[in-house]
């Protein structure tokens, strides 16, 4: 073993760091208004990157600001606001793609930390160490290598620069995110945080002098999902991820619920620690394992670890499985009662799962409720809501509630 694994999380705002701090992350990344990969209302602005920073690094957690779009001209006078937003927040790196922005960043902030982003499709040690001679302490990996072009990769560097990877989330048809698809259909350029997931979309093919008729390419009703990647997931791999040299284990979801952010963290950071009680005989807990198929996802695979994948396309639909549903969060627990947050409709009686960090899930029925007014209801139905039900155990504040869908 030659480092310690950091998880790494998604941040799309105040709400999913939260999330990822309480649930275990070593370090999140976010994003700005500008210069990111998902051109987004929430992300942040300063007044709230510089609490997120103050707030993690309270918690010993480092936050990582993206800025690795390609941006055009009209963008480059307004980059050296950002970076120097980014220091005087303290952030702990900039994640970059453009070879001009990582010039720029050693210009306007020298002792900046750099990390070059998995856009910059880096697959082989040459350019891993040119970018590192540039002055990039981190890589992030192409998402399209196997175990042993990564572990080449880490013999052949610096032991210095950390290698970085994508181990859990949405996959992309593309080379290392880099697609046109979006901008041409439209007009949302995916280089530049607006991607459509026109690769999501069903097709059909139809014939010029035919129009309105539509052919399916294969004889389904629904068309055919020709371009539609599923999830990658790692978790039973941490040996394999951590053998062959990576520094951090990134988690894909910057756009995704803050309930995700709680659950994949929580379930990574349990496999990390599960990997270190023994490392050399890890086998992961099926129960740590079930969590990741407790959020909305696509089917899993294993995306390029394994070599050149026979399976990680899903033709039937691009929806999502979806399982479970979040129906509460825990406030406080005081004099035998648990307070709660309200997020999604449930019923007296219905059983549910409370999950804290790094604890296995208790399931119990939530026979008794209450409303904030101390009155016995039989369903929590207002969005946000105040209610408490009885309860010996004490659950920390964040716990999440949720119910089997």
């Amino acid at each position: 073993m030659r480092n310690k694994l950091e998880v790494l999380a998604p941040a799309g705002d105040e709400e999913r760091l939260a999330a990822a701090l309480n649930y275990g992350a070593d370090a999140v990344y976010l994003g700005r208004k500008q210069f990111g990969m998902r051109a987004s209302p929430m992300n942040f602005d300063f007044e709230q990157l510089c609490r997120a920073v103050k707030t993690a690094h309270e918690k010993g957690v480092k936050v990582y600001v993206t800025c690795n779009t390609l941006p055009r001209n009209s963008e480059l006078p307004f980059f050296e606001q950002f970076v120097r937003e980014a220091v005087d927040a303290q952030v702990d790196a900039l994640i970059v793609a453009d070879i001009g922005l990582l010039m720029l960043i050693k210009r306007y902030a020298p002792d900046m930390e750099i990390h070059i982003s998995t856009q910059t499709g880096i697959v082989n040690y040459q350019t891993a160490r040119e970018l590192y001679d540039l002055g990039a302490k981190r890589v992030v990996l192409a998402r399209e290598l196997c175990f042993d072009e990564i572990a080449e990769i880490r013999a052949k560097t610096a032991p210095e620069l950390d290698i970085e990877c994508f181990v859990h989330g949405a996959m992309c048809v593309s080379f290392s995110g880099r697609c046109l698809l979006s901008q041409y259909l439209v007009n949302r350029d995916a280089n530049r945080g607006e991607c459509a997931q026109p690769c999501r979309w069903g097709y059909h093919l139809m014939e010029e002098k035919r129009p309105g008729e539509y052919f399916p390419v294969f004889e389904d009703e629904k068309g055919t999902y020709i371009l539609n990647a599923k999830d990658m997931c790692m978790i039973e791999h941490i040996d394999k991820l951590a053998e062959c040299g990576i520094t951090s284990l990134k988690i894909e979801g910057r756009a995704k619920s803050a309930y995700y952010v709680t659950v994949v963290t929580n379930a990574y950071r349990m496999a990390v620690d599960e990997y270190y009680k023994d490392p050399y005989n890890f086998k992961l807990p099926d129960w740590i394992r079930d969590e990741v198929y407790k959020v909305s996802h696509r089917q899993y695979s294993y995306g390029f670890y394994f070599g050149t994948p026979d399976n990680s396309q899903y033709y039937e639909n691009s929806g999502y499985i979806r399982n479970y549903d979040i129906i509460a969060v825990v406030d406080s627990c005081r004099d035998g009662m648990v307070c709660c947050t309200q997020r999604n409709r449930f019923f007296a009686g219905d059983e549910a799962e409370l999950l804290s960090p790094s604890k296995k899930p208790v399931i119990m029925k939530l026979d008794t409720l209450f409303n904030e007014s101390g009155e016995q209801i039989e369903v929590a139905n207002h969005a946000m809501m105040k209610f408490s039900f009885p309860c010996e155990t004490e659950f920390p504040a964040g716990t999440v509630i949720r119910k089997a869908t």
